[in-house]
C-alpha cells in the first residue's frame, strides 16, 4: 500500500478544508452560531481524515510486521 501517496492525497483534501474554514471566519455576514454550525461538519471532517490516516497507518505497520514474522 502506498501510505505516502494517501497521506498526500489526504493532506491535500485537509487543505480545502482549512482553506473553507477561512472563508467561513472570514464572512462578516454570520453571526457567532452560524459560524459555528458552519465549522462543525468541516473541524469533525479533519478529524475523521486525520483518523482514517492514522488507521491506515497502523494497518500497514501492522500488515508489515506480519509479513516479518
Amino acid at each position: 500500500m502506498n501510505i505516502e501517496f494517501i497521506e498526500n492525497k489526504m493532506n491535500e483534501i485537509i487543505k480545502e478544508l482549512e482553506i473553507e474554514v477561512m472563508s467561513v471566519l472570514m464572512d462578516e455576514s454570520l453571526d457567532k452560531k452560524q459560524t459555528n454550525l458552519h465549522m462543525k461538519p468541516l473541524t469533525s471532517t479533519k478529524k475523521i481524515l486525520n483518523n482514517a490516516l492514522d488507521s491506515i497507518k497502523m494497518v500497514d505497520k501492522l500488515g508489515k510486521e506480519e509479513l516479518d514474522k
